[in-house]
């Protein structure tokens, strides 16, 4: 099955991506994995082409990707396997279109900064999904004492301050001025 997404993630994690979009057709989230156990993908797996060779999929771009199967699990019920196929960039993403992407979710699962699995694996909290596209406020990009990489910020009235995994990291740190009030939000 192809499906156009609109990417809003390509996080890194464990040296592979976690490429992640809504499909254009149904607003509905998608994360691409590897397998039905839910892999990322390797940085071979997430390149697409355009009339101009091959590119690495970024956020903000519009892409025809391919997939085999719906892979849900209990936490990240999005996935889907890909095919084989190289995936095909159809466009960039207009500023004013981010928005009719939105979710509006009461909570970020919860009003903590991590959820427990064990809540999950024993349906004491179910995921209905694992990614959101949210509007934010007074966002801070830090680092921790223990050189942990994270972004803290109002949202829906409620603080949060959760682990970033976003490759440009560094660049939103030392740029104040690229800090965003939309955020692509997951659940690890």
């Amino acid at each position: 099955m192809k499906k156009v997404i609109a990417v809003f993630a390509n996080s890194i994690k464990h040296h592979k991506h976690c490429v992640a979009g809504k499909d254009v057709a149904t607003n509905e989230w998608v994360r691409a994995v590897s397998d039905a156990n839910g892999t990322e993908l390797t940085d071979d797996q997430c390149k697409s082409a355009n009339p101009h060779g091959e590119f690495r999929a970024k956020p903000l771009q519009k892409i025809e990707m391919e997939f085999v199967a719906h892979a849900p699990l209990l936490h990240q019920p999005e996935n889907f396997v890909i095919s084989n196929a190289r995936w095909q960039q159809k466009y960039t993403l207009k500023p004013d279109e981010i928005t009719a992407f939105l979710d509006h979710p009461e909570t970020l699962w919860g009003m903590e900064n991590k959820v427990d699995y064990s809540a999950i694996a024993t349906n004491q909290l179910e995921i209905e999904q694992s990614l959101y596209l949210i509007k934010v406020e007074n966002v801070k990009f830090h680092v921790t004492t223990n050189a942990k990489r994270k972004i803290s910020f109002i949202y829906n009235g409620n603080h949060y301050d959760l682990p970033v995994t976003d490759p440009q990291f560094d660049e939103l740190l030392n740029n104040k001025l690229q800090h965003q009030e939309i955020l692509c939000v997951s659940l690890g």
